[in-house]
């Protein structure tokens, strides 16, 4: 790997360490920075008591073969071999205690990181502009924040649970080793842990390559099963599951190689590390057994060294492990940090105030607005929508009218000009208020996969029973929920599937009605609807704009002959402007448009009354000749 990118990677992964670090000791949570102090004297005693395991079976080892000697290291009271034995077995056994009793105490601790971390990453994506959401696949998303908290708990727990006591049983093992047995043992294990520490450094991080390839490869696999599912409708339409299928199957073979990679991969950095620490095993061995051989040891030193070196074993490879699950840990969060580090398009200034709304006056003036500065949508667009009044907007396709909602929401913030609500600028007040001051009743009105209450009471979360059934009885809508088995606690389904377009439709009306926005926006609410439906819609439509300053973004023109004053955009400006009745005898834009929907209209009620008769011709043609 280049010097630069190990460099690069280093550099990475001390950052994601260093934004992990709130999470390992919460500041605002003493209980639980008091659970992580616990957890670790527990971690230092437990070790302690692990290294008196040895010396026990030791000293076990030496009392069986006649060769044991009481010395002020052994109380009395294990002199005996059968008391050594049981010494050994009961420190094995309060060491294992000493360990669960640390990661009960440091549970708590890590569940807390993860929902803090995956709380803080929901909040995020919610503040983030809607061109992010816009130009993100949400199966990707969701599986990028699923695989990083799933990795915090990882890096929390092993970081501080598993680092240290690595590094302490080392150290203890080399001072008894240097103490005990001379230095010649200690650069044996020295030389043993550096080789199969620096082995599995190396072939961790060229694990890590082929890790990311995975996760990318699983990140796509799952975006195209959730985009095909999502639009299940659209597949069956077309008659393309064996086209779906393959996608998903291309994306799953890059999966499956790269995870077939993963665990050959393993294979050899097992194998590895058992024969670097098989050697050095092996080494010491044979020093222990020679001198053995020659007196200056005894068995139980034999026995005590193979049990140190063994133990020792244990948290070697823990080390491998430890990095192995760090580094892949850091990998996988690596991704949901990216997504932190997303800033905010559009932010509250500093200074930012609630709107305060008086009558709840709407003006652009001089908007200019592009998604892509070399693609204007809007070039100067100047008008007002009078309190209480009603404005539509209409022209072409790409003619920039959804974008005025999205406008004056503020999902979007303009290059130039100003919008304004009762002379405060928009940008000048906070998001919050300015959204809570507006409704809209979209075109696809997607709603929750939760109950029909559920969705209407989403227009004000602290509505009651009454208010909901109310507001749905304005939105001309109560009668039909009365007539499912289970009313207002029916399940809408995904997207609210198993309701119809003007369903809802009312559902979204009910849910603005809750609301009561001063200001409303209708966003081309009845052009997906037939025409029965929609003079249905309308007239709960009517009621809802019924003295509020109402924005009308509109594809059918039969739905805003009333308007106060209809603006025709073409081009990203504002071709003509005036009353139905004025825009008609100007002959222009409008008046094409209108002329070309009426004659659309009459044709499509020209063939329906033929296909009327045409039904009835057949049902009088299909009757049985009368009897003569």
């Amino acid at each position: 790997m280049p010097e630069k990118t190990v460099s690069a990677e280093s550099g990475k992964t001390l950052q994601t360490i260093r934004n992990l670090w709130p999470y390992m000791w919460p500041q605002e949570r003493p209980d639980l920075q008091m659970r992580v102090v616990w957890a670790s004297v527990y971690l230092v005693v437990s070790k302690i008591v692990l290294i008196l395991v040895p010396y026990f079976f030791k000293w076990a080892t030496d009392a069986l073969n006649g060769r044991f000697e009481a010395s002020e290291m052994v109380p009395v009271l294990f002199v005996g071999p059968l008391m050594l034995i049981a010494a050994y077995n009961v420190a094995r056994i309060v060491q294992a205690g000493l360990n669960q009793l640390r990661d009960a105490l440091f549970a708590r601790v890590g569940q807390y990181a993860v929902r803090k971390l995956a709380y803080r990453t929901f909040v995020h994506m919610h503040q983030l502009s809607l061109r992010f959401h816009v130009e993100r696949r949400t199966g990707g998303l969701s599986r990028i924040i699923e695989r990083g908290t799933k990795g915090i708990e990882t890096i929390v727990r092993f970081t501080i649970l598993n680092t240290a006591p690595t590094v302490i049983e080392f150290l203890l093992t080399a001072i008894i080793f240097a103490v005990t047995y001379g230095w010649t043992y200690v650069a044996v294990v020295v030389v043993t842990v550096w080789l199969y520490t620096w082995f599995t450094v190396r072939a961790s991080d060229w694990r890590i390559g082929i890790r990311r390839d995975m996760n990318e490869s699983d990140t796509d696999a799952n975006s195209k099963a959730i985009d095909s599912l999502l639009n299940f409708e659209t597949v069956k339409y077309f008659g393309n599951e064996a086209m779906e299928a393959r996608r998903f199957d291309s994306a799953m073979a890059r999966y499956e190689i790269s995870a077939t990679r993963i665990w050959t991969s393993l294979g050899w950095l097992n194998f590895g590390q058992a024969v670097i620490f098989g050697a050095g095993m092996a080494v010491m061995m044979i020093m222990s057994g020679r001198e053995v051989l020659a007196g200056t040891q005894t068995i139980g030193d034999f026995v005590f060294i193979n049990a140190m070196l063994m133990q020792l074993s244990i948290p070697l490879n823990f080390i491998g492990f430890i990095y192995r699950e760090v580094r892949q840990g850091l990998t996988d969060i690596e991704q949901m940090f990216d997504l932190l580090d997303v800033r905010q398009e559009v932010e509250d200034k500093p200074d930012a105030k609630p709107l305060a709304i008086a009558r709840g006056a709407v003006r652009f003036d001089d908007v200019r607005f592009a998604y892509d500065e070399k693609r204007p949508i809007l070039k100067g667009v100047t008008f007002d929508v009078p309190a209480g009044k009603t404005v539509a907007i209409v022209g072409p396709s790409g003619a920039g009218k959804s974008t005025l909602s999205r406008l004056l929401f503020r999902f979007y913030d303009i290059q130039g000009g100003s919008i304004s609500v009762d002379g405060q600028d928009i940008r000048d007040v906070t998001q919050e208020s300015l959204r809570a001051a507006i409704g809209m009743v979209p075109q696809d009105t997607v709603l929750f996969n939760d109950s029909i209450a559920y969705n209407i009471r989403y227009g004000r979360v602290s509505a009651t029973e009454d208010e909901i059934r109310n507001a749905a009885e304005l939105a001309q809508i109560s009668g039909f929920i009365e007539t499912l088995p289970e009313g207002y606690q029916s399940m809408v389904g995904e997207r609210g599937l198993k309701l119809s377009g003007g369903e809802k439709q009312r559902v979204a009306i009910a849910r603005t009605i809750l609301k009561a926005p001063p200001i409303l926006i209708l966003d081309e609410a009845t052009s997906a609807l037939d025409s029965a439906t929609e003079h249905e819609i309308q007239a709960a439509l009517d009621l809802v704009s019924r003295d509020r300053t109402t924005l009308v973004i509109a594809h059918r023109l039969s739905t805003i002959i009333g308007a106060d004053e209809i603006i025709v955009l073409k081009d990203g400006v504002i071709a003509e402007r005036g009353t139905h009745a004025k825009l008609l005898r100007s002959k222009g834009l409008y008046a094409s448009m209108w002329n070309r929907q009426r004659e659309a209209t009459e044709a499509e009620e020209r063939l329906r009354r033929v296909q009327e008769q045409d039904d009835l011709g057949v049902v009088v043609r299909g009757k049985p000749a009368m009897p003569a």
